[in-house]
């Protein structure tokens, strides 16, 4: 191999290697077991009580993931909704890829939002760590979902808000208590 390519080389891997320890490190502080409740309302305009928990674990290389579940209580029963999703680092300081599928070499990639899955991806500034997610409709309109997560005394102050084409649907604040 070229001497100017072994270099060039070294130096991409240096390069890789610095951006995955700043990763690690930017979501370190988020890592842990968190939960609350909150008065949720619902698209007819009642208040229905809703419980959250999230768990931020970090992964070798910058990679983590978010799990989280949601139980909506109404008319005396629960209805629970769950998810987790993994993150890998980009080239982009503090901004992440979802990693929810597998590609045909076995590498995690995004879905694909114009087949009606969602584009999910997160980013770390400062105390907020923030998870969006982009669904693209059958008529090309799109709904946004934004999770805020930031860092507060003993937890985590969440935010949830809800867009579609433009236009606010929902809104969730409270604060979620870590174990």
């Amino acid at each position: 191999m070229h001497p100017l390519r072994t270099v060039a080389a070294a130096v991409a891997l240096l390069c890789l290697w610095g951006q995955m320890a700043l990763a690690e490190g930017l979501i370190d502080r988020f890592v842990g077991e968190y939960s609350g409740s909150a008065d949720v309302e619902t698209y007819d305009g009642q208040i229905h009580p809703r419980d959250m928990s999230v768990s931020i674990k970090a992964d070798k290389g910058g990679k983590f993931a978010v799990a989280w579940t949601s139980t909506t209580y109404r008319d005396g029963k629960g209805k629970t909704k769950s998810y987790e999703i993994g993150f890998v680092p980009t080239e982009r300081e503090g901004v992440f890829s979802a990693a929810m599928t597998r590609n045909v070499f076995g590498h995690a990639v995004q879905l694909n939002p114009m087949a009606g899955e969602p584009f999910v991806w997160a980013r770390i500034a400062g105390d907020t760590l923030t998870v969006f997610s982009l669904f693209i409709d059958d008529d090309g309109g799109y709904e946004i979902q934004q999770f805020d997560r930031t860092l507060a005394d003993d937890g985590l102050s969440l935010t949830f808000s809800r867009l579609r084409d433009g236009v606010p649907l929902k809104g969730v604040d409270t604060f979620l208590q870590k174990k």
